[in-house]
């Protein structure tokens, strides 16, 4: 009897384990973080942060106060790279850059502002067809390079944003 008994208890303990493992599953494949389907991938959006740009009045000696005080290493183009792992593709390395400009330098413009943000999109067509329905200033047309796709647009405050979207 005692032997049926702890029978019992394993095939209990085994069946409420696998309960557990199918609720965690159902957990993670609803859990929109963890469930990207194809079509997400698709959707017309930002999905991170492609650079930081600012002015300087010099960018020489700005870029090495940076360097000595923050240890961040300037490349050869003048900007710093910091890469990161997309957490939903492990595999795939994202890149922020972070470059300084000239005050003065036309890159920004038409912004009066001192800043500008990339941000790094997927369908940067799709996104500039919304913008075209929605009224956003679009300042350029998209512009493919070896690494990727870029626009330009303004938003509500006059300030100048770049999209870029990485070549796969």
């Amino acid at each position: 009897m005692k032997s049926i008994f702890i029978a019992f208890l394993i095939l209990t303990l085994i069946g409420c384990s696998n309960t557990n493992k199918k609720d965690k599953s159902k957990e993670i494949e609803s859990n929109p973080i963890n469930n990207k389907s194809k079509k997400n991938d698709t959707i017309p959006k930002v999905t991170g942060i492609g650079g930081i740009f600012f002015y300087s009045e010099n960018p020489q000696e700005t870029n090495d106060w940076y360097s000595n005080n923050l240890g961040i290493e300037i490349n050869d183009w003048g900007s710093s790279s910091f890469e990161s792992r997309n957490i939903n593709k492990p595999d795939e390395i994202n890149s922020l850059q972070w470059k300084l400009f000239k005050n003065g330098d036309d890159y920004f413009s038409p912004s009066k502002k001192g800043f500008m943000i990339n941000y790094q999109v997927q369908n940067i067509q799709g996104l500039v067809t919304k913008f075209k329905e929605d009224g956003v200033t679009i300042l350029d047309s998209i512009t493919t390079y070896d690494y990727g796709k870029f626009v330009h647009i303004m938003d509500n405050e006059g300030n100048k944003i770049e999209l870029w979207e990485p070549i796969n």
